[in-house]
């Protein structure tokens, strides 16, 4: 099971990273937040004081069509809030 599904790259987190080094990631819905903690250490090799979880439930939508009513759903995600130690930095763009 892969914990760290993509980091969000957002300016919103991308501000916070510059001044509060707090990342955000897109995790699996069924990790906890030791294992992500685990995670985010082994992958970018820094040291993680906090982690805050979200979890999103899908969006619901109908449309109206020819054949009738079609529903649907956006799939369920979960964000992690990483804050690092001082010092410590992640650098997304460095293997590109």
């Amino acid at each position: 099971m892969s914990v760290l599904i993509k980091p969000i790259i957002t300016e919103k987190m991308t501000a916070d990273s510059e001044l509060y080094n707090r990342y955000g990631f897109i995790v699996d819905p069924k990790a906890n937040k030791i294992q992500i903690k685990e995670a985010v250490e082994s992958a970018y090799g820094v040291s993680v004081k906090k982690v805050r979880t979200m979890n999103y439930g899908p969006t619901r939508k109908s449309r109206y069509t020819k054949t009738g009513i079609q529903h649907g759903k956006t799939n369920a995600i979960k964000k992690a809030i990483v804050d690092v130690a001082e010092g410590d930095i992640i650098d997304f763009y460095s293997n590109l």
